[in-house]
């Protein structure tokens, strides 16, 4: 059950990192010409790299966790 439910969200989060990467790609022109009107533009980037962050992190972390490879832990 547990498995099932790594192999749900791996495949979830995968998913959703490549389709980020595939959007990114199509997009970076426009992406890049807002960031140059400065203002609050800004951010988009900032916003980007945060949004692929947490998701290719929970993918990585489901990742592993599917294949049976934990952290250690301290005592």
């Amino acid at each position: 059950m547990e498995n099932q439910r790594a192999l749900t969200k791996t495949v979830i989060y995968g998913t959703l990192s490549v389709t980020l990467y595939f959007l990114l790609y199509l997009f970076s022109e426009q992406i890049i010409e807002l960031s140059r009107q400065g203002g609050r533009y800004f951010m988009i980037p900032i916003v980007i790299a945060f949004i692929f962050s947490v998701v290719h992190g929970n993918f990585t972390g489901y990742f592993w966790d599917l294949l049976g490879i934990k952290a250690k832990t301290k005592k």
